[in-house]
Order: structure tokens, then C-alpha cells, then sequence
């Protein structure tokens, strides 16, 4: 159970990198509101972290979380931001997510 919380607690982190990206591309009311998802959204992830660490052991939790952060967010910069979809970058996208999986397989 604490291993489904903790990518959703990723997935939250993917969203609040999400709200800051387009945060920075509005203004004004549109603009606040984006911060307020970042906040919330930051919120989320930062507990549902905490909570999975409370029995998964903290240096694998934090790998697993900023990795499936960071792999949600390229594809999401990729697909809404319209970032480069190289060869190498897709290249190790794949394996950071080779990483993460084997982080999951290694860990008690």
C-alpha cells in the first residue's frame, strides 16, 4: 500500500511542477490560481511522502518520488509545453525508469 502512495505522492509532485510552469506563463487572477494548485498540490505530495516513508526506508522513497516526478514531468513538458522529444533525452528517460523499477524490485 505505502509503495501506490507514494507515486501518487510523485504524481503530485509532477502536478505542482505543472502548476509552477504554467503559473510562469499567465498573469494575474489565471496566474494566482496556478499557485494556488502548486501549493496544494505541493502540500499533498510533501504528506503522502511522509506517510510512505513511515515503513518504506527514506533514501528509496525519495528516489522513487523525485523519479517519478521528474519522469512525469518531462513527458508533461514534452506533451503540454511543447519541449524537445530527442532521442537521447527519451534515451534516459527510459532508463531512469528502468531505475525506478529496480529500486522497487531491491527494496524490502
Amino acid at each position: 500500500m505505502n509503495w501506490i502512495i507514494l507515486i501518487i505522492a510523485g504524481f503530485f509532485e509532477v502536478a505542482f511542477a505543472t502548476c509552477l510552469g504554467k503559473a510562469r506563463q499567465t498573469s494575474g487572477t489565471e496566474s494566482a490560481l496556478w499557485w494556488v494548485g502548486f501549493f496544494v498540490s505541493l502540500s499533498i505530495s510533501m504528506y503522502l511522502l511522509y506517510k510512505a516513508t513511515q515503513t518504506l526506508p527514506i533514501g528509496t522513497a525519495y528516489a522513487v518520488w523525485t523519479g517519478v516526478g521528474a519522469v512525469g514531468t518531462v513527458l508533461i513538458g514534452i506533451f503540454i509545453f511543447k519541449e524537445p522529444a530527442e532521442g537521447w533525452r527519451l534515451f534516459f528517460l527510459a532508463t531512469l525508469i528502468g531505475s525506478i523499477i529496480g529500486l522497487k524490485f531491491v527494496s524490502h
